[in-house]
């Protein structure tokens, strides 16, 4: 019975391990958003009409955005830039490292700026609502500082 539990807490520890240090290509997911196929219950997806839009420049919006991002605990910047006009994000949880990852695209269409974004967790198929929680957040600050 002690061996039983001891194989099984150090099959607990490897997978914990395996998640929260396993490293996210930027190649396989700083990918545009519209690209990206639909996450499902696994995150969310807002592009072309669905997508939001915010008065400005695109250099504004998507510095806002990182603005934002930035802010969240245990969120940093995978790759992209404001060069680019793109950047992904990688939030991990706090007690078992999963990642999920944000993707955002700033496109201009004159006076407004259309940010095209994919939010979806790397691991599992359900996310518990949480991506699309933080991205509901995040936009509506962006509303707050940019539309003020």
């Amino acid at each position: 019975m002690t061996t039983f539990i001891l194989v099984v807490a150090c099959a607990i520890l490897a997978l914990n391990l395996y998640i929260r240090f396993s490293p996210n290509d930027p190649e396989e997911w700083h990918l545009e958003p519209a690209e990206v196929d639909h996450p499902g219950r696994s995150g969310v997806r807002l592009i072309g009409r669905d997508a939001p839009r915010f008065p400005g420049d695109p250099d504004l919006v998507l510095q806002t955005f990182a603005d934002i991002a930035a802010e969240e605990r245990n969120m940093r910047l995978l790759d992209g830039s404001l060069d680019e006009g793109m950047m992904t994000f990688v939030k991990r949880t706090p007690v078992w490292g999963f990642p999920d990852l944000v993707t955002v695209m700033a496109v201009d269409e004159g006076a407004e700026t259309k940010l095209s974004i994919v939010a979806r967790s790397r691991f599992g198929s359900y996310d518990w609502g949480k991506n699309a929680a933080r991205l509901d957040r995040w936009l509506q600050e962006m509303r707050l500082r940019l539309e003020s």
